[in-house]
């Protein structure tokens, strides 16, 4: 696979290619984001490892194309997606809904015989967690309220009452996904997993990121951080490390 199919592919975006690195990080966005967010990440892991952020359609330069609004419809195509690249060991990092969509993308690349080398499960509930929410049937001021009390969108998107009503049928589609997800009680992956997340999220509790444990046969290992749901924003740094730290071993 030559860096320029990945360079063209509409779902994976690559901000700083390192065709030299031996491993891939795969970054999957929460609802309402896109691969942009993923920047500070592909920027302090390259050289090293090549970062691939999906982009979702629905979305951006995507925006005409249909929403995808059910986790098991985005696991398969991401999957098609990633599989010509498994030339390299592959780790995915998702956060919030891109995390429950990570699980899934790798259950799937499990069963076409390719292990990913870590799953990082970013602030999300696991799995086997289920939380009754309907913030995608909510009216669109009620879903914009809600963006605004996570603080995940990017500030001057929350700003601009034209792009965030632009952007709100792929809002909305990215909740009805992340909160209509179920996943199968009989899959375990093989793949260490590797879960982070605010203290002070109110969408995840330290019981509900602990139970990732129970998603993999491997090795797990729970990282919690100051903050909430985007603890991530301001927390790069050290995410990047533990990152680091799993994918390093691959170069050694």
């Amino acid at each position: 696979m030559s860096a320029n199919r990945v360079d063209e592919t509409l779902w994976i975006r690559r901000f700083h290619p390192a065709p030299s690195a031996a491993a891939r990080l795969v970054c999957l966005p929460h609802a309402g984001g896109s691969a942009p967010y993923f920047l500070p990440v592909s920027k302090a892991l390259a050289p090293g490892v090549d970062v691939l952020a999906i982009q979702y359609p629905g979305r951006q330069d995507r925006r005409q194309e249909r929403c995808i609004d059910n986790i098991p419809e985005l696991a398969d195509a991401v999957t098609t997606e990633l599989l010509p690249l498994a030339d390299r060991p592959l780790a995915l990092f998702g956060h919030s809904m891109g995390a429950s969509l990570a699980f899934e993308v790798a259950v799937r690349l499990e069963k076409a015989g390719v292990v990913p080398l870590a799953l990082f499960a970013s602030g999300r509930r696991a799995p086997s967690r289920y939380r009754h929410e309907t913030v995608h049937l909510r009216s669109d001021d009620d879903i914009i309220a809600e963006l605004r009390t996570l603080s995940g969108t990017q500030s001057e998107v929350l700003a601009n009452e034209e792009i965030l009503r632009m952007a709100m049928p792929a809002i909305r589609g990215d909740y009805k996904a992340a909160e209509t997800y179920r996943h199968d009680d009989g899959v375990r992956l093989a793949a260490p997993i590797q879960a982070h997340f605010g203290v002070d999220d109110p969408r995840v509790s330290l019981d509900e990121a602990q139970a990732w444990a129970d998603h993999t046969s491997g090795y797990f290992e729970l990282r919690t951080y100051p903050g909430g749901h985007f603890y991530l924003n301001q927390q790069v740094p050290q995410v990047i490390e533990a990152i680091a730290r799993v994918t390093s071993a691959v170069a050694s």
